[in-house]
C-alpha cells in the first residue's frame, strides 16, 4: 500500500522473529538543498521521519540496516529481556509527524545505547535527529542533538577503530568540524577541517570531501572573522549595525 512519497511493506522483526509492517520512502525525492552536514532539504517531505522501523509487536526499534542486519544472540537476549512485560507506547503509522519522528528516534537511540553499540553509530542518530528539528524549525532542541553528536563522534575517533560501517574517519572529522561551525564554534571547526585539509592522503582518497571541506574552511574562516569585527566595534561603543557594516566591508 502507499502514501505519496512512502510504501508499506512487511519485515521480520530480528528481536520478537514476528512479521511487521514498515514504512518505506520512495527514491524520488525533489531535493532543494545540502546543508555543509548532509543534511537535505526536500520538496513539501521529509523523508527523515522515517528513518526508524519500529516493530508494532515488540516495540523494538533501528534504522533500515540494523534492523535487517543478523543480530548476536546476546544482543538479541538482553533486548528481550529489557521487554518481557513491558509495553512500548507506540502504534504502527503508515505517516507520521514530527512527534512520531522524534519518538521514533528517541526509541532507537535508547536501544543503541543499551547494547552499547559503537559511538559513531549513535553520534548518527542524534545527527538525523538534529535535521529532523531543523527542518522543523526548532533551533533550541536542534542545537543541543548537534552537539551530543559532535561529542560522539569525537570519542569515537579516539576510541574506535576506523570505518565504523561506512563511515570513515575522515567523514568524522569533516561532521565534528561542520558541527561545530553551526554550533558557532568555528575555533574547534578550523581545527577539525584543518586536520583534513593538512592530510595528502585525504585529498588523494576523496578529493570530493577534501574539497568540501575546504570550502567550508573558507566559510568558517570568513565567520571568524565577522566575529572578530564584532567584538571590536562593539568592545568600542559601536551598535550591532555598525558591527555587520564593518563585517559585511571586510567581506
Amino acid at each position: 500500500m502507499a502514501v505519496g512519497n512512502t510504501y508499506v511493506v512487511e519485515k521480520t522483526c530480528p528481536i520478537c522473529g514476528e512479521t511487521t509492517r514498515v514504512v518505506k520512502v520512495r527514491s524520488r525525492l525533489m531535493a532543494l538543498q545540502t546543508d555543509s552536514d548532509f543534511c537535505t532539504h526536500y520538496q513539501d517531505f521529509n523523508p527523515y521521519y522515517y528513518t526508524i522501523w519500529i516493530c508494532e509487536k515488540c516495540g523494538y526499534a533501528a534504522d533500515e540496516k540494523r534492523f535487517l542486519a543478523v543480530m548476536p544472540e546476546k544482543n538479541r537476549k538482553k533486548i528481550q529481556d529489557f521487554l518481557n512485560g513491558r509495553k512500548i507506547g507506540l502504534s504502527f503509522a503508515e505517516e507520521r509527524g514530527l512527534p512520531e519522528a522524534v519518538a521514533s528516534f528517541k526509541l532507537a537511540i535508547f536501544y543503541e545505547e543499551l547494547l552499547g553499540a559503537s559511538l559513531g553509530h549513535r553520534a548518527g542518530l542524534f545527527l538525523e535527529l538534529a535535521w529532523i528539528y531543523r527542518l522543523a524549525d526548532d533551533e533550541e532542541k536542534e542545537l543541543p542533538m548537534l552537539r551530543k553528536a559532535a561529542e560522539l563522534y569525537d570519542q569515537s575517533l579516539t576510541t574506535e577503530r576506523y570505518p565504523v560501517g561506512q563511515l570513515s574517519d575522515t567523514m568524522a572529522i569533516y561532521l565534528v568540524g561542520s558541527i561545530y561551525y553551526r554550533l558557532g564554534d568555528y575555533e574547534t571547526a578550523t581545527q577539525y577541517l584543518s586536520r583534513i585539509i593538512s592530510d595528502k592522503d585525504s585529498r588523494i582518497q576523496d578529493r570530493k570531501l577534501y574539497e568540501r571541506a575546504r570550502y567550508l574552511w573558507q566559510d568558517v574562516r570568513a565567520a571568524r572573522e565577522a566575529q572578530r569585527d564584532a567584538a571590536e566595534v562593539q568592545a568600542a561603543g559601536g551598535t550591532p549595525d555598525e558591527a555587520a557594516e564593518k563585517a559585511k566591508q571586510n567581506s
